[in-house]
C-alpha cells in the first residue's frame, strides 16, 4: 500500500518541477516534500525523479507511477466522498484557457461531473487575459489560465513550462524579412509575449493571422503562414518547434494557475472540490514531459543555411 499523503506530494512535484514550488503549494516544509518522495521511492525500490541543484525531472518509473498514483488518489476521494455523505450543489462558473482544450481537462470535468451530480457547472473557454477580466468583474468563480505577469504571485500553481516557438514542418523564414506572427487577439497574454521580445531583441515582425480560436491559430500555422508562440508541452499534432539555428529568441517560461473569484457562499464548496481535482490531476493536462525537439531533426528551417542573429530592424508601423 502507497501512503496518499506522500502520492499527493509526488504529483505535487511531478507537475511542478519544484520541490520548493510543491512544498509551497501544500503547506509543507521542503525537507519534508523530500521525505516523502524519498520514502515513496523506498517502498517502490525505483528512482522516480532524476534530481540535481538545478533540475527535477521525472525518471521512467516515475512517469509510469503519474497513472497508478491519480488512480489510488481518486478512489481515496470517491470513497470518502461517499461515505462522508456530503453533497454539493448550486452554479460553479469555471472558466479555462483555450490552451487547454486539446488536452485531458474533459476527462477530470466528466469526472467531477460524476462525483458532483448537483454542481450546474458553466464552462468558459477564453483567453487566459480575458478570464482574468471576467474574474475581476465578479462573472467567473474558478479560472485555470496562465498568470498575467513574471512575479505575480496570486494563484496556486498547477505547473509551468517554457514557451517556444513552433510553425509547419519545412516552413522557411528568412532572416532579412519581418517575421510572420501567428497570434491571438489582445488581450492574449502569448501574443504580449511575443511581441515584447521582438521588440526587445530588435526583431522586426508582422501579423499573418489574427483567431480567437486555437484551432484558427493551429490552421494557419499548418498551412505555413507563419510562426506562433506555444507552451512546449501542448504542441498541437502537425506543428513542430522551430529550431534554435533559426535564431529567434527566447520566450521565457509560463505558468498555469487556479484562481478563485469572490467568494460565494453557494459557490465556495463546488469551487473548491473542482480546484483539488485539477491539482490532484494537474499533470494530464500537460501531455508534456516530452522531450522537446532537437534542433537537429527535420523541421522549420531557416532560409540560408547557417543561423542568422536577428537584425536589429525596427518593427514596421501597424
Amino acid at each position: 500500500m502507497y501512503d496518499p499523503a506522500q502520492l499527493r506530494t509526488f504529483l505535487t512535484v511531478a507537475q511542478t518541477l519544484s520541490f520548493t514550488q510543491a512544498a509551497r503549494r501544500l503547506g509543507l516544509r521542503q525537507s519534508t516534500v523530500s521525505q516523502h518522495v524519498r520514502r515513496l521511492e523506498d517502498a517502490t525500490g525505483r528512482q522516480l525523479f532524476s534530481r540535481d541543484t538545478h533540475s527535477v525531472e521525472l525518471t521512467e518509473d516515475g512517469e509510469a507511477m503519474l497513472g497508478f498514483a491519480r488512480t489510488i488518489l481518486e478512489a481515496n476521494e470517491r470513497a470518502a466522498a461517499f461515505f462522508t455523505g456530503t453533497r454539493l450543489r448550486g452554479r460553479l462558473r469555471f472558466g479555462a484557457s483555450e490552451d487547454f482544450v486539446l488536452t485531458r481537462l474533459p476527462e477530470i470535468l466528466t469526472a467531477f461531473r460524476h462525483d458532483h451530480p448537483e454542481v450546474d457547472l458553466e464552462l468558459t473557454v477564453e483567453l487566459s487575459g480575458t478570464l482574468h477580466e471576467r474574474l475581476a468583474a465578479g462573472r467567473l468563480d474558478l479560472v485555470l489560465a496562465k498568470r498575467r505577469r513574471p512575479g505575480d504571485d496570486r494563484g496556486r500553481l498547477v505547473w509551468r513550462d517554457r514557451m517556444v516557438w513552433i510553425g509547419a514542418e519545412g516552413l522557411r523564414l528568412d532572416p532579412d524579412r519581418p517575421l510572420p506572427l501567428i497570434v491571438f487577439p489582445p488581450p492574449g497574454i502569448t501574443r504580449a509575449r511575443a511581441l515584447e521580445v521582438l521588440e526587445r531583441h530588435g526583431r522586426a515582425w508582422r501579423i499573418a493571422c489574427t483567431s480567437g480560436s486555437l484551432s484558427g491559430l493551429i490552421a494557419a500555422a499548418r498551412a505555413g503562414l507563419g510562426v506562433m508562440a506555444h507552451t512546449r508541452g501542448l504542441i498541437p499534432p502537425g506543428l513542430v518547434r522551430v529550431p534554435d539555428r533559426v535564431g529567434l529568441p527566447e520566450l521565457g517560461e509560463v505558468e498555469f494557475v487556479l484562481l478563485h473569484g469572490r467568494r460565494d457562499a453557494a459557490a465556495q464548496g463546488a469551487a473548491d472540490a473542482l480546484a483539488a481535482a485539477i491539482l490532484a490531476g494537474g499533470d494530464r493536462l500537460h501531455p508534456g514531459h516530452r522531450p522537446a525537439v532537437p534542433a537537429g531533426v527535420p523541421g522549420v528551417v531557416p532560409a540560408a543555411a547557417p543561423a542568422v542573429a536577428p537584425a536589429a530592424v525596427p518593427r514596421p508601423a501597424p
